[in-house]
């Protein structure tokens, strides 16, 4: 594969979801066919060095690079985190700062959230024309539009926005790096996101929806298909609610045969679904954390730091 100018991935994982990472890079890689190298670059958020092994043995050594980068060297000292309301980990901004630790010459990247598997060559999406937008995402098809009560923009009179203009989830993001440096977009995410905190339930999908309102092109949303769904062949499975590893998982069952059929090509075949108290905890934790931190912070988390 020499020559090939190399694919660049970046996903998010704590250890107990590398088990899903496992299962999105062997999808990705079974379905590559064409010749260009696979680099990802893994911002792992205290992920243990035995489940970073059992990772590493997993993958193809002949496509497939792993770059780890420490959630707490992934954005630049000094900068500082919204503690918003939610229970989403802090470590869903990470995607906020792909401009920062990607190396210079990286000119693009994919974004994927680690709860996918992907269905047709990563090739194809790679190779797509964002033309003059900044990102290429796919429209929410549970929030649809800004003006959405429960998801959307709901101060979007207030931020001049229009109600009607499409809403995107950000579990897939191509970003034009270039772009995105130049229009400064880290930064004014970050700043939207702490001035309107209280307006946003998805908060790094809140800013990146106010900010790229009418910089993002729309891909078709087979490349962001929740499992909710049932199209026979989707590009991508989102496994946005639920995980598949859950007990309590109730959506498209075939999807979930999907995601162990790759699951069964890594270093936890076998593994069985496990309690859905697992989720209620990390929320609980999430929440924990991030009042801990507002009250020695004073609302801001300075990061990295103390």
């Amino acid at each position: 594969m020499t020559g090939s100018v190399p694919i660049s991935i970046v996903v998010v994982s704590d250890d107990h979801y590398v088990i899903l990472l496992a299962a999105l890079i062997k999808s990705i890689e079974v379905n590559h066919a064409s010749k260009e190298p696979l680099h990802f670059y893994v911002i792992e958020d205290g992920v243990k060095d035995k489940t970073k092994r059992k990772l590493q043995s997993s993958v193809n050594a002949e496509t497939t690079t792993l770059f780890w980068i420490p959630m707490a060297e992934a954005a630049p000292s000094g900068i500082e985190l919204p503690l918003d309301k939610s229970s989403w980990p802090l470590n869903i901004y990470m995607r906020l700062f792909i401009s920062y630790f990607l190396p210079e010459n990286v000119e693009r990247a994919i974004y994927l959230d680690v709860d996918m598997i992907v269905q047709k060559d990563i090739s194809l999406l790679w190779k797509t024309d964002i033309q003059d937008k900044i990102i290429a995402a796919v429209t929410d098809s549970r929030i649809k539009t800004i003006d959405c009560r429960w998801g959307g923009v709901v101060n979007y009179k207030e931020l001049n926005l229009q109600g009607s203009a499409k809403y995107f989830n950000t579990g897939l993001l191509m970003i034009d790096i270039k772009k995105w440096k130049a229009a400064d977009i880290t930064a004014k995410v970050l700043e939207c996101i702490k001035v309107n905190k209280d307006f946003a339930n998805f908060p790094d999908q809140y800013g990146l929806n106010v900010l790229l309102a009418d910089h993002w092109l729309e891909l078709d949303g087979l490349w962001n298909y929740f499992a909710e769904g049932d199209h026979t062949d989707p590009n991508i499975i989102h496994f946005m609610s639920t995980k598949p590893i859950y007990k309590s998982y109730n959506y498209n069952q075939h999807y979930q045969e999907l995601f162990y059929h790759y699951l069964s090509q890594t270093p936890w075949n076998g593994e069985n679904q496990i309690s859905s108290s697992r989720i209620y905890y990390a929320k609980a934790r999430n929440k924990v954390r991030k009042i801990m931190k507002k009250f020695f912070a004073k609302n801001v988390l300075i990061y990295p730091g103390h």
